[in-house]
């Protein structure tokens, strides 16, 4: 029994947290206002029936206080005509319509005080609903402003984290940039050494070695038949052919 217990005391605590997270106070305030609106309608309408049944009560008083009149003025009439019982009669009835209206002042002077008591309920229920109005748009303001602040707060905490992952991102971007230039350096350095062929170049490397090699030759040859030349000729010679030149 415990255990049943205390698992319904879990669930309705996370029952009751799920609700505070999925209810929104300026829904909740306007529900109030609204109720609290309803209820000073409810007691506006008790004002205006009191107000009615206080009106139909003097509207009769009025149509007795009519009806004594003519009886007293038939009672009159009576008694000039010499008809004393009838006018004993009139009088009678005019004596129950007396104590009828006194009754009826009885009633009219509660259902007045009810009245008045139910207009001043009405004034200070009004003046509660307005204040309380006002404190509620103030409420809405404020959790709209913090509820803003917390979404932008969030934001900001998103673009630092983005910033981060964006940092982390460009500097892997980098190091990539420089290791494909170290590649590149290093590439070109064992191109010009001649360690890798260079295959955008019409001539291989041994190409290169022959036309090396072929020069070279051609340099000696000639180097060869200036030293015959020089070997062949005097110093007078020499001399005169350079001037000569």
């Amino acid at each position: 029994m415990g255990l049943l217990k205390r698992a319904s005391t879990i669930f309705q605590a996370k029952a009751n947290k799920a609700l505070n997270k999925a209810e929104d106070p300026r829904e909740t305030l306007d529900l109030s206002y609204e109720q609290q609106l309803d209820n000073l309608t409810k007691v506006r309408r008790a004002v205006a029936d009191v107000a009615t049944a206080r009106k139909r009560v003097e509207l009769q008083a009025a149509q007795l206080k009519a009806q004594g009149d003519k009886l007293g003025d038939q009672a009159k009439a009576a008694l000039a005509q010499g008809n004393e019982p009838l006018a004993r009669e009139a009088l009678t009835r005019r004596e129950a319509i007396s104590s009828q209206l006194t009754d009826l002042q009885s009633q009219h002077d509660q259902i007045a005080d009810q009245e008045q008591k139910l207009i001043a309920t009405s004034q200070r229920l009004q003046t509660e609903v307005e204040a309380f109005r006002t404190k509620k748009e103030t409420i809405k303001a404020t959790y709209t402003a913090a509820e803003a602040s917390s979404h932008i707060s969030e934001a900001v905490s998103g673009i630092s984290t983005s910033m981060s992952d964006a940092g982390a991102a460009m500097q892997r971007a980098q190091d990539k940039v420089s290791e494909m230039q170290a590649r590149s350096g290093a590439l070109d350095e064992l191109l010009s050494s001649g360690a890798l062929t260079d295959l955008t170049s019409n001539n291989d490397d041994i190409q290169a070695q022959l036309d090396k090699a072929g020069a070279q030759s051609n340099i000696d040859a000639q180097l060869a038949a200036l030293k015959a030349q020089v070997g062949t000729s005097s110093p007078n010679e020499l001399a005169s052919g350079e001037k000569t030149e």
